[in-house]
C-alpha cells in the first residue's frame, strides 16, 4: 500500500522525532518544549493554520486538501504528556529530566500523528480539512476536557474526532478496538476517619480508627461484590492508608484512606459514589466515630460511536490485514471528552512484548510508526476521498 511504504520511509525520521521528544519528558500543562517542536513542525511542513496555547499548552494544525467541497472536518489527536516515573530503561535516549519519563508512550503518539500530517501536508490527496490535535496533560490533568473548554470543536469545525494509543500486549503494528464502552470513569476518593486517640493498652478509653478503618477498608469492596450490576464491571481499590500516629504504642485520633473507583456507565458510577458515602458514614458512626468523604470527579467513560467504529476497524485492517476485538480496560483516558463532544472512535496500535504502560521499564516501539502514521493518514484518504 502506498501509504505504507512511504512511511516506511520516513520511519527513521520520526523515530528520532519519537526519541527527542522521549529524552525531554514533560508533566502534565508543562509541555512547553514538546508543544514548542510539534509547532515548528507542523509550520515546517506547511500547514495552512496553526494554533498554540488551546488548553493551556495545546497545539492545533490545519491542513486543507486539494479541495475541500465536501465540507468535512476531521480531527486526528494525540496526547504529549509524560509521568512522574524515573525511568529504567537504560536506553540511549532516556530521559534526561529526573523523576520524569514517557512511560506511556506519548512521545510515540506524537511523533507518528507528526509524521501523518507531514504526509497529509505534502500529498493532501483528500477533499476536506484535517485538523491535528497535540493534547497536554492526559495523564490526569484532563487537557482533553480544557482544549474543549477553550472552543477546539466549534473553532476549527471539527465533525468527527480519532484517536490512538499503543499497546502492549498487541502484536506490534497489529490492531484492537471496541465499539461502545471502552475505557473506565476515573474517580478518586479521601475518607479522614476521625475517633478519639489514647495510649494502646488502654483501647476502651478510646474510638480506634485503626479498627474503624480496617473494617470500611474490607466493606467497600461489596461495593463491587454486592452492589454492582452483574455484567457492568466496577472496581473500587484503596490505594493509600495513612494513620495519624506512627508509634507502637498509641492509637491514632484519624485514618487518611485513598483510593480509586472504576467504573463503566454512569449508573454504576452514581451507585458507587453512594454507597462508599453511606458505609463510610454508617461503619464510623457504629464505631463512635465520624468520616469525613471527599470524591474526586474523574474522566468520564470513554465511549466509541458505532459507525466510526466500524470504520476505524476497516481502515486497521486495510493497514495491516486485521483488527481484533479488544475487551474493555479499566483505564481511564481523557479522549472521553472529545467523544462527548463529537462522534469519534479511538483505536489501540500493537507495541509488542514490552512492558506494561506506567511501568519504568517501559518503551515504545518504534517499529510501529509505519503501521500507526498509516491509520491516520488512511482514516484521512478514505473518510473524505479526492474529488475525481
Amino acid at each position: 500500500m502506498p501509504v505504507k511504504n512511504r512511511f516506511a520511509e520516513l520511519q527513521p525520521e520520526i523515530a528520532a522525532w519519537r526519541r527527542d521528544i522521549h529524552a525531554h519528558p514533560e508533566i502534565l500543562f508543562d509541555t512547553h518544549r514538546t508543544s514548542a517542536l510539534v509547532a515548528e513542525k507542523l509550520r515546517a511542513f506547511g500547514c495552512d493554520e496553526i494554533v498554540e496555547g488551546i488548553g493551556r499548552t495545546g497545539v492545533v494544525g490545519v491542513i486543507k486538501g486539494r479541495s475541500t467541497g465536501s465540507g468535512k472536518v476531521i480531527g486526528l489527536r494525540a496526547d504529549m504528556d509524560a509521568l512522574p516515573i524515573h525511568e529504567e530503561t537504560g536506553v540511549a535516549y532516556a530521559s534526561k529530566t529526573p523523576g520524569a519519563m514517557h512511560a506511556c508512550g506519548h512521545d510515540g503518539h506524537t511523533a507518528m500523528l507528526l509524521g501523518a500530517a507531514k504526509y497529509l501536508s505534502e500529498t493532501r490527496n483528500f477533499d476536506g480539512t484535517v485538523v491535528v490535535i497535540f493534547q497536554p496533560a492526559e495523564e490526569g490533568g484532563g487537557g482533553g476536557r480544557e482544549m474543549c473548554e477553550d472552543g477546539l470543536m466549534e473553532h476549527f469545525g471539527i465533525q468527527e474526532v480519532y484517536g490512538m494509543h499503543n499497546w502492549p500486549g498487541l502484536p506490534t503494528g497489529q490492531f484492537a478496538i471496541k465499539e461502545g464502552a471502552f475505557f473506565a470513569a476515573t474517580d478518586q476518593f479521601e475518607i479522614i476517619l476521625h475517633g478519639r486517640g489514647g495510649h494502646a493498652a488502654k483501647p476502651n478509653e478510646t474510638v480506634d480508627t485503626t479498627v474503624m478503618a480496617a473494617t470500611l477498608v474490607t466493606s467497600l469492596q461489596t461495593i463491587a461484590a454486592r452492589n454492582a450490576t452483574p455484567g457492568d464491571p466496577l472496581v473500587v481499590s484503596v490505594t493509600s492508608f495513612e494513620t495519624s500516629s506512627k508509634a507502637f504504642n498509641v492509637i491514632p485520633a484519624s485514618v487518611h484512606i485513598k483510593g480509586t473507583v472504576r467504573s463503566m456507565s454512569t449508573e454504576s458510577r452514581i451507585m458507587a459514589e453512594e454507597r462508599l458515602r453511606a458505609l463510610s458514614e454508617q461503619i464510623c458512626a457504629g464505631f463512635g466515630g465520624t468520616a469525613e468523604v471527599i470524591w474526586h470527579k474523574g474522566y468520564p467513560v470513554m465511549v466509541n460511536h458505532p459507525e466510526q467504529t466500524e470504520f476505524a476497524r476497516e481502515v486497521a485492517r486495510a493497514v495491516s490485514g486485521d483488527c481484533a476485538e479488544e475487551p474493555i480496560t479499566m483505564g481511564g483516558e481523557d479522549f472521553a471528552y472529545l467523544l462527548e463532544e463529537r462522534p469519534g472512535a479511538y483505536i489501540l496500535v500493537g507495541n509488542g512484548d514490552t512492558a506494561k504502560v506506567h511501568h519504568p521499564k517501559y518503551n515504545f516501539d518504534d517499529e510501529a510508526i509505519p503501521a500507526g502514521c498509516s491509520w491516520w493518514a488512511e482514516v484521512v484518504e478514505r473518510r473524505m476521498p479526492a474529488s475525481l
